[in-house]
Formats: structure tokens, sequence, C-alpha cells
């Protein structure tokens, strides 16, 4: 319950019900599942985005955002991102 200057004045009505919880807990988790499925059957998104922290970190620029945007706007991207899944099948 809520408690203003006047005393109780009733349950917060952004709470939310036992049930609710059991609800959102469920979601979370199957959301999490869903998105786990998705990465396992998308290589090519853990390789964006290890190759662009590895990139990041070797260059070390100043302007993030900047850098971030001509990265993933270099159209070499996608072929240099085909080329390392084949690499990957390759080795495997």
């Amino acid at each position: 319950m809520e408690t203003g200057r006047k005393g109780l004045v009733g349950p917060d009505p952004g709470t939310l019900s036992p049930e609710q919880l059991e609800q959102l807990r469920d979601f979370k988790i199957q959301t999490r599942i869903a998105n786990e499925k998705y990465l396992r059957t998308h290589k090519e998104v853990s390789l964006l985005i290890s190759s662009f922290f590895r990139e990041m970190f070797l260059r070390r620029p100043e302007n993030i955002l900047e850098f971030a945007a001509y990265y993933f706007t270099d159209p070499r991207l996608p072929n240099k991102i085909h080329m390392q899944l084949i690499k990957e099948k390759k080795g495997a």
C-alpha cells in the first residue's frame, strides 16, 4: 500500500500482481530463449559485432559514433562478413 501525507491511500497502481510477475518472468525467459536461438542461427550477427569491436579497439577513434557510422555503412562490409563466415565453416 502506498502512504501519502494523509495516511493510507490504497494499493500502488504501478505494482504488479503475483500472477503478472509470473507472466513477466515467463515472458523474459521465452524472449531470452528466442534471442539465443536467433543468434545461434545467424552467426553473422556475432561476426559483425566482434569485428566492429576489434576495429574500434585497434583504432581507438576519438569520435566513436562517427566511426560506427562509417564502419557499418562501408560497402565492403557484407563481403568481409561473408568471407569470415566461409573461413569459419572451413575451419570447423
